[in-house]
């Protein structure tokens, strides 16, 4: 059964920004179903000309780049409440894949009424163009953790964020989260080598800062692990769900 957007779970979340009723209004008119996929299914492809654009509803997954060589490159990681496929949108075609991690349920749109949604409500035009400046300063700083960080602290550096974000979505239980994702997929995010990766994790686990076994991250003191990965502890901005 499709969700409304009224009932929608991740709206009762204080990480999102509240909604007019004309904001919602015209969300729901804007969303055309939901999709549900398996773990590892594409959600989309680089290169690809996709039709929908896509909210995650439940679930996450994994945005990379494949390399000629057949390596891949993690650009990011998929949580409840992104919006995937803005590229798409934008240029006509997807420069970087989507794969599901977990099992994932998906809000879908139709990209033919994309402009027609800019058009009608400059508030979710501006969202819209908040959350392509947010992936912006979150690759900027990706892109500084792997060309100047060293390994322990950019291991660290990822830990934090994503579990600030795991928290903000109240996925956070007595200092555990999910954590669907393979070594390789954080190794392959960082430009390190799948050695280098847990051998690093095994120093964060010998530190009792953070312990990542059986989908699970557990985080004992955040604080102190932020000061390992060089971070000022911020709370998080709010953000807009479409």
């Amino acid at each position: 059964m499709t969700t409304d957007c009224t009932a929608c779970p991740l709206r009762r979340q204080s990480f999102f920004d509240e909604m007019t009723q004309d904001e919602l209004d015209k969300t729901k008119r804007f969303k055309s179903g939901e999709l549900a996929v398996d773990p590892g299914t594409p959600i989309l492809m680089e290169g690809s000309n996709a039709p929908q654009l896509y909210t995650a509803l439940r679930g996450m997954g994994l945005r990379y780049k494949t390399l000629p060589d057949g390596n891949r490159q993690v650009v990011n990681f998929i949580f409840p409440g992104d919006f995937i496929g803005l590229q798409a949108g934008m240029l006509g075609e997807m420069g970087h894949s989507v794969e599901a991690t977990t099992h994932m349920t998906l809000c879908v749109f139709d990209r033919g009424d994309f402009f027609d949604f800019f058009r009608s409500s400059t508030s979710r035009a501006f969202d819209v163009t908040w959350l392509a400046a947010t992936e912006e300063h979150f690759l900027g700083e990706t892109l500084t953790t792997v060309g100047q960080r060293d390994a322990l602290t950019s291991v660290a550096w990822a830990l934090v964020r994503m579990f600030q974000r795991g928290d903000a979505l109240g996925m956070v239980q007595n200092g555990t989260m999910p954590f669907p994702f393979k070594q390789q997929d954080i190794a392959d995010a960082l430009g390190l080598s799948l050695v280098h990766t847990n051998k690093t994790l095994a120093r964060l686990r010998e530190r009792q800062l953070a312990v990542w076994s059986d989908g699970a991250l557990k985080i004992h003191d955040l604080g102190a692990l932020a000061e390992v990965a060089d971070l000022e502890l911020e709370a998080l901005r709010t953000r807009p769900l479409i």
